[in-house]
């Protein structure tokens, strides 16, 4: 069976796009692509049965986007990536996300 882990959109101390700002969509999802690009340095590509992805929520003020890391609950190496994503999570943006992100917002 599938299941997923929401790893949140940036790291935890990081200033992140506020839903319903203008231009939302696009920070936010340059954030996400940004967040998953190092997990995956952090942790290495996702093993079979787990998948990093960017999962659009519902929310009182519209929806927001977050990272997810989806996992196969019979796939012990799958699951424990999952939960690695979660648990040892950066609490800062590393050197090579920050020159992504201001690349794109050139």
């Amino acid at each position: 069976m599938n299941d997923f882990i929401d790893v949140g959109c940036t790291p935890t101390c990081e200033s992140f796009a506020q839903v319903g700002s203008d231009g939302y969509y696009d920070r936010a999802r340059r954030e996400c692509r940004a967040y998953i690009n190092q997990l995956r340095r952090m942790f290495g590509d996702e093993p079979e049965g787990a998948r990093l992805s960017v999962k659009s929520n519902l929310h009182d003020f519209g929806s927001y986007l977050s990272v997810i890391c989806s996992y196969n609950e019979s796939n012990p190496t799958s699951m424990d990536y999952a939960f690695r994503c979660e648990s040892e999570a950066p609490a800062e943006w590393d050197n090579e996300a920050r020159q992504e992100l201001a690349g794109e917002r050139r």
